[in-house]
C-alpha cells in the first residue's frame, strides 16, 4: 500500500514538474537572454565614453537601465549613416587594407564578414539565404538541411559547364554559425516548405521544434490525452 502511495506521489510529481518545465523554460531562458544582452550593451561604450570624458572621477555615475543599450545603438546607427552617406566608407576600405596584411586577422575578418552580410541580406535575392532545400548529406541516404545562397558564378560556375551548380550552406547543431559550404548540382536538391526562420529552429533544436506543431500543446508524460478539459 505504501509503495502504491509513493509510486503515486512519484509520478504526480513528475508530471507537474514536467509541466511546470514546459511552462516556466522558455520564458526564463528568453528573459534570462534579453537581460544579458541589454546587459552587455549597457556596459559596452558608455561607461568607457564618460570614464574617458571625466577622469576625475572616482566612482563611474549610476546609468539608468537601458541608457547604455540606447547609446550602444545610437553609436551603431550612427555609424551605418557614415558609412552609407559619408566618408566612412573610405575608412572601412582603409581598415580592410590594413587587416588584409596581417594572415590570422584577414581570415577572421573577412569570414565574419561574409557570414554577416549572407544573414541579413534578406531584401535582396541574389544574396542571404533565400530558400531552404534538402540535400543528401553525408552519403546517399541521409538528407540533410541545407541554405541555398545563390547559383555558383565565376570559376566555379565555369569549372561545370553542363550543370546548374549552387551554392549551399549546411549549417552545424546547435550552433548553426559554423557548417560547411558545399556545390549542388541543382537537380539533386529537394525542396522544402520550410522559411529560413523555421530552418533555423529545427536546426538549432536539433529536430525537437518542428515548425507545423511546434505551436501545439505538449502531451505530459502520463496524461490521458482522450479525457475532456475542464
Amino acid at each position: 500500500m505504501y509503495r502504491r502511495f509513493w509510486t503515486l506521489i512519484r509520478e504526480a510529481t513528475r508530471r507537474y514538474f514536467v509541466a511546470g518545465l514546459l511552462a516556466f523554460a522558455p520564458i526564463g531562458i528568453t528573459i534570462w537572454a534579453i537581460v544579458v544582452i541589454i546587459t552587455r550593451l549597457d556596459n559596452l561604450l558608455l561607461p568607457r565614453v564618460i570614464e574617458f570624458l571625466f577622469p576625475s572621477l572616482q566612482e563611474p555615475p549610476n546609468i539608468p537601465p537601458l541608457v547604455g543599450a540606447l547609446f550602444t545603438f545610437l553609436v551603431i546607427l550612427f555609424a551605418g549613416v557614415l558609412v552609407r552617406h559619408l566618408f566612412g566608407s573610405e575608412l572601412v576600405r582603409i581598415g580592410e587594407r590594413l587587416l588584409s596584411r596581417v594572415p590570422i586577422a584577414r581570415s577572421i575578418y573577412y569570414g565574419i564578414k561574409q557570414l554577416f552580410e549572407a544573414i541579413l541580406a534578406t531584401t535582396d535575392s541574389k544574396k542571404g539565404f533565400n530558400r531552404v532545400v534538402l540535400i543528401e548529406y553525408p552519403r546517399k541516404g541521409i538528407w540533410a538541411i541545407a541554405f541555398v545562397t545563390g547559383d555558383s558564378r565565376g570559376p566555379l560556375n565555369r569549372a561545370f559547364p553542363e550543370q546548374s551548380m549552387l551554392n549551399c550552406f549546411i549549417p552545424t547543431t546547435p550552433n548553426p554559425t559554423s557548417g560547411f559550404y558545399l556545390l549542388i548540382p541543382e537537380e539533386e536538391v529537394r525542396n522544402v516548405e520550410l522559411s529560413v526562420e523555421d530552418a533555423f529552429k529545427v536546426i538549432m533544436s536539433a529536430g525537437l521544434v518542428t515548425p507545423d506543431v511546434e505551436n501545439e500543446h505538449p502531451t505530459l508524460p502520463g496524461m490521458d490525452t482522450n479525457s475532456p478539459r475542464s
